[in-house]
């Protein structure tokens, strides 16, 4: 799957959007663990990244060649400041027509728009891989990310009050979201 995009910041700054590849892999790597060090609102903590460059390469050579799968970065001056994917939930095929969203902006770069550009994509390639269904997991407490998932559609399904086990705050309510495509 294939995607390429040009946009303009709310600062007036051009970030381009497009496939990872395999060269990008320090970088994205690099940006990975930046992301998930600032918030706590994340899945894994930087220590607990099993990826190391070669891996990183790997896995994003192998979502640029994928027909439902992808995994896109955001440049701003050729920097990697955010990534956001689909993954299929499963190859059964009882959930084949579900797909995973998932996704990281350095925080230097909230506000700017590039979490809603980086979310309309990945909804533009799950809508051409066929899915019909978006699904993600997000904190509870993460006013702004709910908000931005809502504004584009997704409605909670569910909760789970102790979904994450921080190791700042301690039990995080998590919400289940989706989107109908």
């Amino acid at each position: 799957m294939k995607y390429s995009q040009r946009i303009i910041l709310k600062n007036g700054k051009e970030c381009c959007l497009r496939n990872g590849t395999e060269s990008d892999g320090q970088a994205v790597l690099d940006n990975f663990n930046l992301t998930h060090e600032e918030t706590d609102y994340l899945l894994f903590y930087p220590d607990e990244n099993s990826f190391d460059l070669e891996k990183e390469s790997r896995f994003l050579k192998e979502k640029s060649e994928s027909k439902n799968e992808i995994e896109i970065i955001a440049l701003v001056d050729n920097v990697v400041v955010g990534t956001a994917g689909i993954g299929p939930v499963g190859p059964e095929y009882k959930v084949r027509h579900r797909a995973q969203f998932g996704m990281g902006i350095a925080k230097e770069f909230w506000g700017l728009g590039i979490g809603q550009a980086l979310m309309a994509a990945c909804i533009e390639c799950a809508k051409a891989a066929g899915y019909s269904q978006l699904e993600l997991e997000v904190v509870t407490e993460n006013v702004r990310a709910l908000s931005l998932y809502k504004k584009a559609g997704f409605v909670e399904y569910g909760r789970n009050p102790k979904g994450f086990n921080s190791r700042i705050t301690g039990f995080q309510d998590v919400t289940y979201m989706r989107l109908e495509l």
